[in-house]
């Protein structure tokens, strides 16, 4: 396991490497940093804006609206998940609903948010958790209906009560799936968060990239970007998936 991780640490950061020079390569060919500024320009400015604390605090906010929303879609979308599951009849109305969802533009739910509710945080987190929750029910509902049902009989043979039930029968069995939804939540949530802080927000990374993208400045629009793209690796890395493998750990034994 330990020199599996190694060989998996040893080829991200080798394709990492790749991609670095690779683009050094396009902006020295390109010759141009307006339109492709080369990664030591870029790196100048990560070291510019980190050391005047703009970077740390507009990463900051992001990274909070991210752990709420996420918070918020994980919690309603399991909830959610698990009762269609296993209510057959209840998942047959509420499917349409869940099908709408699933498929609405998320500039839509972001536009129609700021308009209900304001330009504030509230809108803000909410409009990103109900572009995610549907996500996370319909991966959920497909657990539950996926479970051992060998299993569910003996905990209803021995009148299990329902949150027994839920904590030692159904929850472990649904660990994957909870994990996919986990690595796929926080893949699809910190991009909506940029939109929403792009179109309506006064701080964040979104916002920033808005600014200088009006001034035209590629090479900090970059150094945003790729900023928190770093931190958003780092988080499935080294915590997504050793939970990821954690969960399924079951499955292999």
């Amino acid at each position: 396991m330990q020199q599996d991780t190694q060989t998996n640490w040893t080829v991200t950061a080798t394709s990492i490497l790749g991609l670095g020079l690779f683009w050094a390569v396009a902006a020295w060919i390109g010759q141009d940093p307006d339109i492709l500024p080369s990664p030591g320009a870029v790196w100048q400015v990560i070291t510019r804006e980190a050391a005047s604390g703009k970077l740390w605090m507009h990463m900051s906010w992001t990274l909070w609206r991210v752990v709420m929303a996420f918070a918020l879609a994980m919690g309603i979308g399991c909830a959610l998940g698990i009762a269609l599951g296993l209510a057959p009849r209840l998942n047959r109305w509420a499917d349409p609903w869940v099908t709408v969802f699933l498929n609405l533009p998320a500039l839509v739910i972001i536009v129609l948010c700021y308009l209900w509710i304001g330009l504030n945080e509230f809108a803000a987190i909410v409009a990103v958790a109900l572009n995610k929750t549907a996500m996370v029910t319909v991966t959920i509902r497909e657990g539950v209906r996926a479970m051992d049902p060998g299993v569910s009989d003996i905990a209803r043979v021995y009148r299990m009560p329902a949150l027994t039930r839920l904590r030692h029968v159904i929850w472990p069995q649904l660990g994957p799936f909870v994990a996919t939804s986990t690595r796929n939540g926080l893949a699809v949530i910190w991009k909506i968060v940029l939109v929403v802080e792009f179109l309506g927000r006064s701080n964040g990374v979104g916002f920033q990239i808005h600014l200088y993208f009006q001034l035209f400045d590629t090479a900090t629009v970059l150094a945003y970007a790729l900023s928190f793209t770093s931190v958003m690796l780092a988080i499935e890395f080294l915590i997504v998936q050793r939970w990821e493998r954690s969960a399924s750990a079951w499955r292999r034994a």
